[in-house]
């Protein structure tokens, strides 16, 4: 098998075509140990010991490291790493869309502060674009891609301060609607943009599902309004019977907020993620110009994190692996630059010097120096923390693999924090193999764009096929292109 790699790897040539498509999947919290757990975790699924399993995401060739800092904190988050790598700048920690000259929760530094996204230069090219994601659109993910707000926490005009209204900002939910004009939306987030009061469709009984705008607008219908071929679905019924030949623009919100976990989710109300990336790049395909589509993977393998339980999180990881193959099998690699990235990390791990084919949420052969059992599979800290009367739980005979199992943890934390180390990139397609060695975040953003000769980089056609012939002269060209990184 080593030998047949080896061999594969020496007939690897760099795709250096113009990339007609460029699509990002992001697996928000998706560090190295959660993407080798879930390698485990799909391959156990299947039968498998699990560490021989191959995984959707194992197939790409080209590997690069991310470091996903902010500038003002060592352990980011999810906002200031979303502008990173969808706008080619690292910025503050909260902030979406505007560089590190704003201030978190003050309006006014926006002004003058703005950055574009990949997506709003890929529509500025002709392109067709669109979101897909797990967590509400107007999430700190999703939102780098079109939104510019001083904090990530103005879902709508209800979470602005009043002042922050006066100032003139808008809310991310406004600017979903009114910014880039994107053809495809799909994700949770109807609270957001409709009228405070309106009962949920789905959920008419709980007012704690009602919709949350004070403005008294209606996002869906304004959006509707000014396109034509649009249509906006709200379940799985009407989602499966949307024509995409007949569909230039579709948004779907499928909760009040974020979308449920793959353990709860209904399949007879809410899309898979997979099923909601397949419609997106139907659609999104038509244009003979080509598209961009970002694809997350959020509540979920974040938001299990955070929670401390593992298996909801490694479920995620294998719904989002689904959702890769499937993007994979509907379109060509010639012409489509596809990147697999994380925006950081968490306090997650595994170890214990478990045997071959151990479950990966099971329990390691030996014991702590308390004698008590422990997971192999263990938080930095979260509320997987259990020390009655000052000692460690013990877990002897617990069911460590069910659904809402939390792993063991030695900080107390009401959530779990995230990992500030380096994460991975792959990629395949057209230029892919500019991803090497270890990278700023924000260098994600200046390959896609140069792959696809979007602003600034619209003169990138590289035409000497030295490129090919010698992989030496690689170093001086990205010398050049590390220096643009910068001063972009």
């Amino acid at each position: 098998m080593a030998k047949e790699t080896l061999e594969e790897a020496l007939e690897m040539k760099p795709n250096i075509n113009k990339a007609k498509n460029l699509i990002m999947f992001l697996g928000d919290g998706m560090g190295v140990p959660t993407m080798t757990a879930g390698r485990i975790y799909q391959g156990q699924l299947k039968g498998q010991r699990g560490e021989e399993n191959v995984m959707e995401l194992d197939t790409f060739p080209y590997v690069a490291l991310s470091k996903v800092y902010n500038v003002d904190a060592q352990v980011p988050d999810s906002a200031g790493t979303g502008t990173a790598y969808l706008c080619g700048v690292k910025t503050n920690s909260g902030i979406l869309g505007l560089t590190a000259a704003s201030r978190f929760g003050v309006c006014k530094s926006s002004y003058g502060n703005e950055v574009t996204s990949i997506l709003h230069r890929a529509k500025k090219a002709g392109k067709s674009v669109g979101i897909v994601t797990t967590t509400r659109v107007q999430h700190a993910s999703p939102g780098a891609a079109y939104a510019h707000s001083a904090s990530r926490d103005w879902y709508s005009d209800n979470e602005m301060p009043a002042s922050m209204i006066s100032d003139g900002c808008k809310d991310i939910a406004y600017q979903l609607v009114n910014n880039t004009d994107i053809n495809v939306i799909l994700g949770g987030g109807r609270a957001y943009m409709f009228k405070s009061g309106t009962p949920d469709p789905e959920y008419p009984d709980s007012t704690s599902q009602q919709a949350l705008r004070k403005d008294g607008l209606n996002l869906t219908d304004i959006w509707l309004n000014q396109r034509k071929n649009a249509v906006y679905v709200w379940n799985k019924k009407d989602f499966d019977s949307v024509d995409e030949s007949k569909t230039d623009y579709l948004m779907g919100l499928f909760e009040p907020k974020d979308m449920n976990y793959e353990l709860n989710r209904n399949p007879d109300m809410d899309p898979s993620l997979a099923e909601m990336t397949e419609k997106a790049i139907k659609i999104l395909s038509k244009n003979k110009k080509g598209f961009f589509l970002f694809v997350e993977d959020k509540s979920l393998i974040d938001h299990a994190h955070h929670d401390g339980r593992a298996k909801r999180s490694l479920t995620e990881t294998v719904e989002f692996d689904k959702a890769i193959k499937r993007a994979g099998e509907i379109t060509k690699e010639s012409e489509t630059l596809t990147v697999v990235t994380a925006d950081h990390s968490h306090v997650f791990s595994f170890g214990g010097y478990t045997d071959r084919g151990t479950s990966i949420l099971g329990v390691a052969p030996g014991r702590g120096t308390d004698n008590k059992p422990y997971t192999s599979i263990v938080y930095g800290n979260g509320p997987g923390y259990n020390f009655p009367n000052g000692s460690r739980h013990n877990i002897t005979g617990v069911d460590t693999e069910t659904d809402t199992y939390r792993q063991q943890a030695p900080v107390p934390l009401s959530s779990e924090t995230h990992g500030g180390e380096d994460v991975a990139i792959l990629a395949k397609g057209p230029f892919a193999h500019l991803f090497h060695g270890i990278q700023e975040q924000s260098y994600i953003a200046h390959v896609m764009a140069y792959a696809a000769c979007l602003e600034p980089y619209e003169k990138c056609s590289i035409k000497s096929e030295s490129l090919i012939m010698y992989p030496s002269t690689l170093l001086p060209m990205l010398t050049v292109w590390g220096l643009l990184v910068i001063l972009w």
